[in-house]
């Protein structure tokens, strides 16, 4: 069985003029998609191409003969969790559960934006910033490269911002601050977050 690209939750022009159809296609269409045919490519005629994408992650994380492996699969995931975590209209302060959690958690939404956008600007070079469910305690953590919380054991991801070039460039040029402040007052799928609690 194949590794395919997951369809995107809408349409590539859903998300402008936030972030651009152009930068969709992009990083859609091309850098995701690669990550699929490398993966692929890879896993071909071995007992991993009729694995799960999680299967091939739990076999490869941590282990330098499989980074390639590791990579293509872990980016995959990623990436697709990185499209579910933004719709159109999103963004600006949550309501229900997860409203209530981070309210709990950081004592407030802005402080809760403060202390993510920190994680997010303050990842050197290529990474995510995720909010994550740490045994019932909301958290955030950084991530470098593919590398994701779920697992790292740094808990379960509700939701991530891609913080690589590749997500912003082409949209926002080096202004990496003004396209994180976008993705949480525009774009963040609080309903897709809150799915994810359990």
């Amino acid at each position: 069985m194949a590794f395919v690209l997951p369809k995107l939750p809408y349409a590539d022009s859903d998300l402008d003029p936030v972030i651009s159809a152009e930068t969709i296609g992009f990083h859609y269409g091309k850098h995701h998609n690669t990550y699929v045919v490398n993966l692929n490519n890879l896993t071909k005629d071995s007992p991993l191409a009729d694995a799960s994408l999680d299967d091939v992650i739990a076999q490869t994380y941590g282990k330098a003969d499989k980074v390639g492996l590791y990579n293509n699969a872990a980016q995959i995931w990623n990436h697709t969790f990185y499209w579910n975590s933004m719709k159109k209209g999103g963004g600006g302060a949550p309501t229900g559960r997860i409203a209530d959690k981070i309210n709990a958690d950081f004592g407030s939404y802005d402080a809760f934006r403060t202390a993510f956008s920190t994680a997010a600007l303050g990842q050197f070079g290529s990474g995510w910033a995720w909010l994550v469910n740490d045994a019932g305690k909301l958290k955030i953590v950084k991530t470098a490269n593919a590398d994701g919380p779920g697992w790292m054991g740094a808990g379960k991801p509700l939701m991530v911002v891609d913080v690589w070039e590749h997500a912003y460039y082409i949209d926002y040029r080096n202004r990496r601050a003004d396209y994180v402040s976008a993705f949480l007052d525009k774009l963040v799928n609080w309903e897709f977050a809150d799915s994810q609690l359990g």
